[in-house]
């Protein structure tokens, strides 16, 4: 009989939500927000692969390891906590997940701030990738678009075989994408062994392999040095691996997937959840004060103790704009 593999859960928590501003700040990013029905989308994402992972790492930062130490802790999880000194983008916090993992553990990777509903389509994609992940393939979940989504990458795929990965496209070029029928919405989650992925990681960028080695054989009790990471050139794992191997596979999707990027995806999914908006579609987000719109339609008031922020919902991409803006002023509002 053969040996079922071990799976490992690992959950990337390093993102800021800067689109997400002024709810998502670097002292509580968006995936730590209670907004859920009480609940934070990293505790929704601890609890959903639990019943299918065998172990659970958790990849994080020193700003916010804090946080997410705290919910394992409720959860009664045990886990592996690795903690970089300084962001490095997803191929150095996969390849230390990766490190830390047997060469035959398969590993599902997810980011730790998006939302999923449906269980069963879910599990079913889960399990499809798992048994593609044994055969040695790297594999990616594509989600079946519902509409031409611009805050999201596409991949264009024949079958469960990958053609091209798509940067955000604008308003036409989505709507060919849709039109065309073989693209997917680019979920950022991953299945793989890990020895593939280190293999494939270390042909396409070696330096990215070697210094991240380095910097994870020196780690103490999942610790990383600040020095040995500045080493480790910054870059995602989908230039990294993903475009490059020979070894990709797509599993096609049908749960309801929100990367929750954007107030626009916020408020669909409030609104599905029952948040009330008055009859032109306005919105009130962190406060329960009375709030009253006069001559605006599907506009969205974010309250916060030291920020408001009022927006028309199909301009939610530009709030990274003020983001930018006060990061350069190195404004405390982004604290």
């Amino acid at each position: 009989m053969e040996k079922k593999p071990s799976i490992t859960h690992v959950i990337l928590t390093g993102g800021v939500g800067s689109r997400l501003w002024p709810l998502s700040r670097k002292s509580q990013p968006k995936q730590y927000l209670d907004l859920f029905e009480g609940k934070s989308l990293f505790e929704i994402t601890v609890e959903r692969n639990r019943t299918i992972a065998d172990k659970i790492m958790v990849v994080g930062n020193i700003d916010n390891c804090h946080l997410s130490r705290q919910v394992m802790e409720k959860s009664n999880a045990p886990y592996l906590d690795i903690i970089e000194s300084t962001p490095r983008n997803t191929a150095a916090a996969i390849a230390f997940a990766a490190f830390a993992s047997h060469p035959d553990d398969i590993l599902i990777v997810t980011p730790s701030d998006h939302i999923i509903d449906g269980v069963e389509p879910y599990e079913t994609a889960i399990h499809e990738a798992v048994e593609k992940a044994s055969k040695g393939f790297i594999v990616t979940f594509g989600i079946i678009p519902t509409k031409p989504e611009t805050g999201y990458g596409y991949i264009e795929r024949k079958g469960d075989d990958v053609i091209s990965f798509r940067e955000k496209p604008n308003k036409v070029t989505a709507t060919d994408f849709i039109a065309k029928g073989n693209f997917l919405w680019n979920s950022g989650m991953f299945c793989f062994k890990a020895s593939v992925l280190l293999e494939e990681l270390n042909k396409f960028y070696p330096e990215v392999y070697e210094k991240s080695k380095i910097a994870w054989d020196a780690n103490s009790n999942g610790n990383l040095d600040l020095d040995l990471s500045l080493e480790i050139p910054s870059i995602s794992i989908d230039y990294a691996v993903m475009e490059r191997s020979k070894k990709i596979k797509v599993v096609s999707s049908t749960f309801i997937w929100s990367d929750l990027g954007s107030f626009e995806s916020v408020y669909d999914y409030l609104v599905s959840k029952g948040h009330p908006v008055d009859i032109n579609g306005n919105m009130v987000i962190g406060t329960s004060n009375y709030t009253a719109f006069v001559g605006l339609k599907n506009t969205i008031f974010v309250y916060t103790d030291t920020a408001n922020l009022i927006l028309q919902k199909d301009r939610s991409q530009d709030v990274k704009n003020i983001y930018s803006e006060l990061e350069r002023k190195h404004s405390d509002l982004l604290n």
